[in-house]
């Protein structure tokens, strides 16, 4: 059965969506996380909501994604292997879904050796192509993961990550295929720096029809500084940053316009390029950027559901 959110209806009707990101702080305080969503309304169709994003405990998803809600902003809400066995993770879906949440986002999670509980126990029961399964299972046969059935279903669209950038490069079509196979419904990329690598990895997606049988969203992430654009092709793994982005980053006289220009390049590339159905702009603490990038890009106004 299908699930029926506006993040999978602007999709289903052809249109190009936008989808934005939230960080949950590090306390109870639910007015941090009302800014941002008043940040972002108006320029994106839905928004993530991180899940102990870095593996740091921030307020939790769920309850950020239903204050969205509150808020009038559809969340997409993350969902990390880390911390769940697969009987939390069942029943965290069934609360969510009670909820109105409609969106879920399948992720592996990022190790808690580089957040700050680094002594923590791991759980990851399941990876994310697991989690895409299991999700796909309780939605579409009403049953959980051990074959008992459910009298309501959680009405999800499943959604998941994907790194077009990592090594071996030849791997990442065929990880794709695999999530595509478990159920999933949209994909979020990584950034997008380099535009000629990112073509090439689309240009193996669409030979082999995978863009027919899932919604890709490019991802976009805005350099605040030459230091981050550094940081990010020196120390994140499995990114690719072109030298030509550094120059532009190391020459320029407002580092953070430049920044926001590239962004609105990137957007506009990923617009024209055959496959990409919409762009996923990651600006995390810097959210006041995405109407400008939206706006720059040509994205506003934002359609919206019949």
């Amino acid at each position: 059965m299908k699930a029926e959110s506006n993040l999978e209806k602007l999709l289903e009707k052809g249109e190009f969506v936008v989808t934005g990101e939230c960080g949950p702080p590090q306390s109870a305080d639910p007015e941090v996380i009302r800014k941002k969503i008043d940040l972002l309304k108006g320029s994106v169709d839905a928004a993530n909501i991180t899940d102990n994003q870095t593996a740091i405990a921030r307020l939790c998803s769920m309850a950020a994604g239903v204050i969205m809600l509150g808020e009038g902003l559809e969340p997409i809400m993350q969902m990390t292997c880390r911390d769940r066995n697969r009987l939390a993770i069942q029943s965290d879906i069934l609360g969510a879904a009670s909820l109105g949440i409609k969106n879920l986002l399948c992720l592996t999670g990022d190790h808690q050796t580089f957040g700050n509980h680094p002594g923590s126990k791991n759980v990851f029961d399941l990876d994310s192509i697991q989690l895409i399964q299991l999700v796909k299972v309780m939605r579409d046969e009403k049953k959980f993961q051990c074959g008992d059935d459910m009298d309501v279903e959680p009405r999800i669209f499943i959604g998941a990550a994907a790194n077009p950038f990592g090594d071996p490069f030849e791997f990442r079509v065929a990880r794709l295929a695999k999530k595509i196979a478990a159920g999933v419904d949209f994909i979020q990329t990584q950034g997008v720096y380099d535009i000629e690598r990112f073509e090439k990895w689309m240009d193996g997606v669409c030979e082999r029809g995978l863009d027919k049988k899932v919604h890709i969203l490019g991802g976009v992430i805005p350099f605040k500084s030459l230091g981050a654009a550094k940081y990010i092709k020196f120390r994140v793994p499995g990114m690719s940053v072109p030298d030509e982005i550094i120059e532009r980053m190391k020459k320029a006289s407002d580092a953070k316009k430049e920044g926001v220009q590239i962004a609105i390049e990137t957007v506009e590339a990923l617009k024209e390029m055959k496959g990409v159905h919409g762009v996923h702009i990651m600006a995390i603490e810097w959210e006041e950027k995405v109407p400008e990038i939206a706006e720059g890009a040509g994205l506003l106004p934002r359609p919206g559901v019949a």
